[in-house]
């Protein structure tokens, strides 16, 4: 098998640690540079909406959707990262960084691809707003579980935060929020989390 993406993309990420986490060694990593309007020739193969991570897999159809392929791999190694009596609470706290990533990813986009002339302001507040908005539940609702057995929740949560660091130091998303920030500094050491961690850009 072989799993596409780009090492700074925090989807890609949450795959490469959860291949650290289980020990899945004999998955292939393709690195590729894409975007949202010059995607990679591997990418656009792999997936019909050009995006990234997706998963080659032997006999089958191509995975794609970094939750999809993180299901799967946790399946095929039997690890227990989605474990059925509080899979709800996992796939909502994973989905919650999903949408810190992506409106973290699509601010930098929106700098990155679009030239500085055409900057929306607004836009990137409001995407920063629904950081903030994320991060606080975090902080309120979500604490007792992250210090609970791992899983998949509390991995995806590790992963966007160290892209809020990566890509976002400059906001200080640790501000008032002491307990998430104490939180990520233990699961930063992770071995999966240091094995991954995405080149100086």
């Amino acid at each position: 098998m072989q799993l596409v993406g780009s090492p700074p993309s925090p989807f890609v990420r949450k795959c490469r640690v959860v291949l650290a986490e289980t020990g899945q060694d004999d998955v292939e990593i393709i690195d590729v540079s894409t975007t949202p309007v010059n995607t990679a020739p591997e990418a656009a193969a792999a997936n019909p909406l050009g995006k990234i991570p997706a998963l080659l897999r032997d006999g089958g159809p191509a995975l794609y959707d970094s939750r999809v392929i993180t299901r799967f791999l946790d399946h095929r190694a039997q690890a227990g990262l989605y474990p059925e009596e509080r899979l709800w609470d996992v796939l909502t706290l994973e989905a919650t960084a999903d949408g810190i990533m992506e409106a973290a990813v699509l601010m930098v986009y929106e700098k990155r691809v679009r030239p500085e002339e055409f900057w929306y302001e607004p836009w990137l507040d409001a995407q920063w707003g629904k950081v903030t908005g994320a991060l606080d539940a975090l902080e309120s609702r979500w604490m007792s579980h992250l210090h609970g057995p791992l899983d998949m929740g509390q991995l995806a949560v590790g992963c966007a935060l160290s892209y809020l660091d990566f890509r976002h130091g400059d906001k200080d998303w640790r501000a008032g929020r002491d307990s998430l920030a104490a939180w990520y500094g233990k699961v930063a050491k992770r071995p999966s989390m240091q094995s991954t961690m995405p080149p100086a850009a």
